[in-house]
């Protein structure tokens, strides 16, 4: 299977089931026991975020790890479980300071504003997301953009669950079009990823706050 094919084809089964296991649950600590395991990993982040993943091969993450590439393949059967294996420790990161920060608020409103800014400073100051995106635009501005389908899809149904459960704990009215105002949020998310010029200055989380309490904070309140 070539690069592309891997970042053309993982990001839907990876983000869905990246999401869904870190809505259940916590990252388990010990989740990679193998310090050879753990040390591909951190190589192979060094190097996408370097080269890119479609002008990296595994024998280029071997030599950046000091290891044989046989160790790295018998972790790794094929650069595709690498990388799927990189972003899901990625997303579940992600997930798991998102549920930290909505646990401390007390309002529909305050999750979904905190929320929103944690997950854009969040995904703005990933170093590999970042290092993509320069050194391999080719292939991950596409999966953000014109083949965004499964990236926006999974990032909607997360935020439509979590205001589920908000729903669900009397936060917000039931009446709240959960998988509509997920929509939104999963949109301008990307949208402010992808083209951060904006009149917003989102390195500033006051006006992100703003922004996003003007914007989207209506599109869950009561009636009236």
């Amino acid at each position: 299977m070539t690069a592309r094919t891997a970042m053309s084809t993982s990001p839907e089964p990876l983000l869905s089931r990246a999401l869904k296991e870190a809505a259940r649950r916590a990252p388990e600590p010990g989740a990679h026991p193998d310090p050879y395991r753990e040390r591909i990993l951190i190589a192979a982040a060094e190097q996408f975020r370097a080269r890119g993943i479609r002008r990296s091969s595994m024998d280029d993450v071997a030599r950046r790890a000091g290891i044989s590439r046989i160790t790295v393949y018998r972790r790794f059967a094929t650069k595709t479980a690498l990388v799927e294996e990189l972003l899901l420790g990625e997303l579940r990161d992600y997930v798991a300071e998102f549920r930290r920060v909505v646990a401390g608020q007390t309002t529909g409103e305050g999750r979904l504003v905190e929320g929103f800014v944690a997950s854009l400073r969040a995904a703005r100051g990933n170093r590999l997301v970042a290092g993509l995106l320069a050194a391999d635009p080719e292939a991950v501005v596409p999966m953000l953009t014109t083949g965004g389908g499964p990236v926006l899809g999974a990032i909607r149904d997360f935020v439509a669950g979590q205001l589920g459960r908000d729903q669900r704990d009397g936060l917000i009215p039931a009446t709240v079009d959960t998988r509509l105002v997920g929509e939104v949020v999963a949109r301008l998310a990307l949208s402010f990823l992808v083209t951060p010029d904006s009149h917003v200055d989102l390195d500033d989380d006051d006006q992100v706050r703003c922004f996003t309490r003007t914007v989207v904070g209506p599109l869950i309140a009561a009636p009236g």
